[in-house]
């Protein structure tokens, strides 16, 4: 099991209100190696997973600006707890994939 933290905005599909070029780009970065890894991996060792996972709005200074604004902000403790019973759900034919910490596919 190999998991990286991306986020939402990294999303390319998922961009609605453009903005955080950078933040964006570096995201998107991330979710590419992420693919590419897991293709890779496959090759090697099939049962393994390799996935991005975005863990949501988390009470953190980094989110304290918008955080306002966002329906749910969760305490890091949860979020944390959110992301490991989606790692513990995920099998290897869900590797390559992004995924949020309800469990939900994100799209790239």
């Amino acid at each position: 099991m190999f998991a990286v933290l991306s986020a939402r905005v990294g999303s390319i599909g998922d961009n609605r209100l453009g903005g955080w070029y950078s933040y964006r780009a570096s995201k998107a970065a991330l979710n590419q190696i992420v693919r590419t890894a897991a293709i890779e991996l496959a090759r090697s060792r099939p049962h393994a997973v390799c996935v991005a996972l975005h863990p949501g709005t988390v009470a953190t200074p980094l989110s304290a600006p918008f955080a306002k604004s966002q329906p749910q902000v969760q305490s890091p403790e949860v979020a944390a707890m959110r992301l490991l019973t989606v790692l513990e759900n995920l099998r290897s034919h869900d590797s390559g994939k992004f995924y949020d910490h309800l469990g939900k596919a994100v799209d790239w």
